[in-house]
């Protein structure tokens, strides 16, 4: 009898730790900030919101004024770049690179993007490493068989960054998944 009393006291701790943790823990380290312009520009570009999420969760942990080392900028870590050509292509008005810390207007350019590279390239994953080497680079990779066989999906992605960072999008997706129960 005391034996299933301890059991039911330990199962009952764990049950709570990992209730709290589903519940309360992850939403604060994985959170649903930006839901609205999120909901709308995955919804306008054909993307699953757990993805964006995803990228942006790797990309800058929320902070909508984040600079990388290499100058890209906002939430979804947007090239001067790509955000003035983005902004061309989108008919967006007295455009600055400024307005990229502008939270509606980089996750609508990093919707964009994402969606014209899932377009270009068919996957994913692919789409994510040229987000971030370069739609160049995966190019070149599609096209050398130590990295593709078959031109179109990548079976090994020599960037070691490239690499680390499309898995862990695809994982912190899954988290959103999870946690969330979205697509």
């Amino acid at each position: 009898m005391k034996i299933c009393i301890k059991l039911a006291k330990i199962t009952l701790f764990f049950a709570v730790v990992i209730l709290l943790c589903r519940f309360v823990v992850l939403p604060h380290i994985f959170p649903k900030k930006y839901q609205q312009e999120i909901n709308y520009f995955c919804q306008q570009y054909e993307l699953s919101p757990s993805l964006v999420y995803a990228v942006i969760f790797t990309e800058s942990r929320f902070d909508k004024n984040a600079i990388s080392s290499k100058d890209a900028k906002g939430l979804m870590q947007i090239g001067e770049i790509t955000g003035e050509w983005a902004a061309e292509l989108l008919d967006m008005e007295q455009y600055q690179k400024q307005m990229l810390f502008e939270p509606n207007i980089n996750i609508q350019i990093g919707c964009w993007y994402l969606n014209k590279l899932t377009n270009q390239f068919g996957t994913t994953q692919t789409a994510l490493a040229a987000y971030n080497a370069g739609s160049g680079n995966v190019s070149k990779w599609l096209q050398d068989s130590h990295y593709s066989d078959d031109g179109k999906t990548l079976i090994d992605i020599p960037y070691g960054e490239t690499k680390r960072y499309v898995k862990k999008v695809m994982f912190v997706q899954k988290i959103y998944q999870w946690l969330y129960g979205m697509i």
